[in-house]
């Protein structure tokens, strides 16, 4: 097991993203696709000549060409040789980065956080998999950042599947900045043109909406954002004890004064404006899944 596998651990509490219906997740395909500018294979010619479908080229045959590009329609049809030069296909690299940071071990409806970021990631997954496409997965949030370098195929499904089983960090051991080191970094890696999908609660401390935009200015995004509906007010019950999961730290507070409840309710309305201002701003596509819906569903619809 590696370092950063090491210091993470599945949730207690991990319920797993629930049923994911295989007709909605193929509905699912050609909106994903469309989302990311119907970059299937083929789509968008790679640099350089060779063997594909696109025609690059229709010439006479010259010493050193490779007799099998000859063309026989255009050969017949001038009696001279001619060779067909094509593009090949470039196939669509997803880019997945998440969210494995402690906040996303919180949930109080019918999943945590990570139940449906896991979830999610399986769904982007499959879909970055067909027609030959591959996927990259980049996690942040924790000490220790892990990457998975674009794979296709069954390697790449299991390369998700045991990235996901190593679950998130514990309490006290997140990365406030995570979520901006994270862009920063793809920006510096994903050279060619593809589909970034980032998976996180977006409750990070440094302010990343500057890297997201410098990413969205080469890629496709779309940043799904999951959120708890217990995160989006107190409960009155008396005194609490919170800890923050990310630093570790303790607060302590009366929820039965109304000031203090309406206090957390604005500041958190706030924040979640900002959200979707940071993730706007950039032109990416903003999806917010719940722990307390059917998130497959909400997903399928966003995506329209």
């Amino acid at each position: 097991m590696s370092a950063i596998a090491e210091r993470l651990r599945p949730p207690a509490a991990r319920q797993g993203p629930g049923r994911m219906p295989p007709a909605l997740l193929d509905a699912m395909e050609l909106r994903l696709a469309r989302r990311s500018g119907g970059l299937l294979p083929g789509d968008r010619p790679a640099a350089g000549a060779g063997a594909g479908t696109e025609l690059a080229q229709l010439r006479p045959y010259e010493v050193g060409d490779d007799v099998r590009q000859i063309d026989a329609a255009a050969t017949a049809r001038t009696a001279v040789p001619h060779v067909r030069l094509q593009v090949p296909e470039r196939t669509l690299t997803t880019w997945l980065a998440l969210d494995v940071s402690p906040s996303m071990a919180f949930g109080t409806a019918d999943r945590l956080k990570s139940d449906v970021a896991e979830g999610v990631s399986l769904a982007v997954g499959r879909l970055a998999l067909r027609r030959a496409g591959r996927l990259a997965v980049v996690t942040f949030g924790a000490a220790s950042t892990g990457l998975v370098p674009p794979r296709g195929g069954r390697l790449a499904t299991l390369a998700l599947r045991r990235r996901l089983e190593t679950g998130v960090a514990e309490d006290g051991e997140g990365d406030p900045q995570g979520l901006a080191g994270a862009l920063h970094r793809l920006a510096r890696v994903v050279r060619m043109p593809g589909l970034v999908v980032v998976v996180s609660d977006f409750r990070d401390q440094a302010a990343w909406g500057r890297p997201l935009r410098i990413l969205a200015q080469r890629h496709d995004m779309v940043a799904v954002e999951i959120a708890d509906p217990r995160e989006e007010e107190l409960p009155a019950v008396g005194h609490l004890t919170l800890v923050d999961p990310e630093t570790g730290r303790h607060v302590s507070v009366d929820t039965s004064r109304q000031a203090v409840r309406e206090r957390y309710a604005a500041g958190e309305a706030e924040r979640r404006a900002a959200v979707a201002r940071d993730i706007g701003a950039a032109g990416a596509a903003h999806v917010r899944l719940s722990t307390d819906e059917p998130w497959l569903r909400r997903l399928a619809r966003a995506l329209r």
